[in-house]
């Protein structure tokens, strides 16, 4: 979690940043789970309510590491597949500041060799 929330490199030091999975809590944490199981026993989507959105919060805190001046450059790699296979991809493409978008690799490597 230091990395989402607390990582601070500005200027050429850091122009690249590679995401592999989008940040998802785990499952496996018993206040992280008993919230889920008292969304749903409200009737609610825990997914879509509180999951989604805490993911949405974290990505864009990581995606805040690379740009932290004006003056920063760089590339946000985000790696995992759901961001457009899912239908919850389009509220979190949505999310996230106004990058240029790519997938395509030449796109990538000639920006980053222009730095």
């Amino acid at each position: 979690m230091s990395f989402w929330e607390g990582i601070d490199v500005r200027g050429p030091s850091l122009s690249l940043v590679i995401i592999d999975k989008l940040p998802f809590q785990s499952p496996g944490d018993p206040v992280f789970e008993s919230r889920i199981n008292r969304l749903k026993a409200l009737g609610e989507n825990p997914f879509m309510s509180f999951q989604l959105p805490q993911a949405i919060i974290s990505l864009k805190q990581g995606a805040g590491r690379l740009i932290r001046d004006e003056i920063d450059k760089g590339v946000l790699m985000i790696c995992d597949p759901r961001i457009i296979d899912k239908p919850y991809g389009k509220r979190i493409w949505r999310s996230l500041p106004d990058f240029k978008r790519t997938r395509n690799e030449l796109d990538v490597t000639d920006f980053l060799k222009s730095l």
